[in-house]
């Protein structure tokens, strides 16, 4: 809780927590995708649309690969807000030495697996024939960097479990800063400097190089502020892998890593329908996924916020704030990604033609945004009500509504709807997905959960 009220005033609202939390932390989603959008953008205009199918076909994958990565930070952001709630700084430290190792251990894991089967995989999914080299050699590149990448997005889940978001913000202007000065650089070369032309992995050696600054940046500016979670010899000693904390972080990540890989695969599926219609349809789906995803930004960040809260009100043995943090959460929900959506209609096809010129793309890409935004909005809110029940330790009943509805839905849905009435809607599967899965954790929530829940909290 980050807010420092002057004693003997009231504490302040759950509206204006829940705001100083978020605009940092969508501000900093925002950052994070442009890091990676710029790389996008460069690769597009500097080497062309078939290049940019050639990454458009990895993301997916790396969304499956790196599922586990969410799942333990949001374990460990649940974690450490249930300590800081609590004030107790040896049990933070010991929940950040563990995830950090454990993430560690995991991205080397999934580095080296993901090297010797990226190919057979890009197979599997149908990657157009023209542009299968050039993806390969990005997703290689790429899974190289996953030690780093995991360590970064672990420090910034962590920090976030304090009820710190300015920190991981800072963090991404440094990495969008070099990422807009080098890739370019790194992609096209500079004979004079003795630089070559790395072509498309170009933007991976600026992301490597602009996530490295990011985290020397991050270790800099907390051992200034001697925060809890700075690099000091405290932390140190707990930079180990504590089987008891292991295990909680296991069985409160895995069902959010589940998640992740279900909505991946399924991404997947999509993906190989939509890749049986040519590159341009691919590089279209790259385009609209790059949009979407500052979208969900809002969405996501509200969920997580939720999650944080009702972890903290839970260590403070405050209990009957659950309800109170749901409702806010839903709200804001409205609000920032019901707005956001909205804003989409208009600005769909001017977005889209930041990524590739090409005319056919950007008439896919522009036809398909306004009908997955809603998608978004009520991903959101499911989000906001399975994330409160996590918090709480309730993990069976949300995981399984939504992993259930991913696995079931959007394949189906897309095959379903794409044959009847064409390419642009495959993409109707998403909102209709999200909207089911936002039913049943309603009807969980309301029905089950907060009757039993709310009477053994308070």
């Amino acid at each position: 809780m980050t807010d420092k009220a002057h004693p003997g005033s009231p504490p302040p609202s759950l509206d204006r927590r829940f705001l100083v939390f978020l605009g940092p932390l969508v501000l900093t989603n925002i950052l994070q995708a442009l890091t990676g959008t710029v790389n996008h953008i460069y690769v597009g205009r500097l080497l062309g649309a078939g290049s940019l199918a050639a990454v458009a076909s990895f993301m997916p994958l790396f969304l499956l690969l790196s599922a586990f990565i969410f799942g333990l930070g949001n374990g460990s952001s649940i974690l450490v807000g249930q300590a800081f709630g609590a004030r107790n700084h040896a049990r933070l430290h010991a929940v950040a030495g563990t995830t950090l190792c454990a993430g560690v251990l995991l991205g080397l894991v999934l580095a080296a697996l993901g090297l010797l089967a990226v190919r057979p995989l890009m197979l599997l999914l149908g990657t157009p024939a023209d542009v299968l080299p050039q993806a390969v050699a990005y997703a290689r590149g790429m899974m190289v960097l996953f030690p780093v990448l995991f360590t970064s997005m672990l420090t910034a889940a962590l920090l976030r479990g304090t009820g710190d978001t300015v920190t991981p913000l800072r963090a991404l202007v440094v990495s969008l800063s070099v990422t807009l000065v080098c890739a370019p650089l790194f992609i096209r070369g500079v004979p004079a400097l003795g630089l070559p032309a790395l072509g498309i992995l170009g933007g991976v050696a600026a992301l490597l190089l602009a996530t490295l600054c990011s985290l020397c940046y991050t270790a800099w500016h907390l051992r200034r502020r001697a925060h809890v979670l700075a690099p000091t010899r405290a932390l140190a000693a707990h930079l180990r892998l504590d089987a008891a904390l292991l295990r909680t972080l296991v069985r409160l990540g895995v069902p959010t890593g589940l998640f992740f890989i279900t909505g991946s695969l399924a991404d997947l599926g999509l993906l190989s329908l939509v890749n049986a219609h040519g590159s341009a349809a691919t590089a279209a789906w790259g385009a609209a996924s790059q949009v979407m995803s500052y979208v969900l930004f809002p969405a996501m960040a509200v969920a997580i916020a939720s999650s944080v809260f009702a972890a903290q009100a839970i260590g403070a043995g405050q209990g009957q704030q659950l309800a109170a943090v749901t409702r806010t959460g839903m709200r804001m929900n409205l609000l920032l990604t019901g707005g956001l959506a909205l804003l989409m209609f208009g600005v769909a096809p001017w977005v889209v033609g930041l990524f590739v010129a090409d005319a056919r793309v950007i008439d896919i890409a522009a036809r398909v945004l306004p009908i997955t935004v809603w998608g978004a909005v009520f991903f959101g809110w499911a989000s906001v009500y399975s994330g409160v029940m996590r918090a709480s330790g309730t993990v069976l009943a949300p995981t399984l509504i939504s992993l259930g509805c991913l696995a079931c839905l959007i394949v189906p849905l897309g095959w379903l709807l794409g044959r009847q009435f064409g390419l642009v809607a495959t993409w109707v599967a998403y909102p209709a997905t999200y909207l089911c899965a936002l039913a049943l954790q309603a009807l969980y929530f309301h029905g089950v959960w907060r009757r039993r829940a709310l009477q053994r909290l308070v």
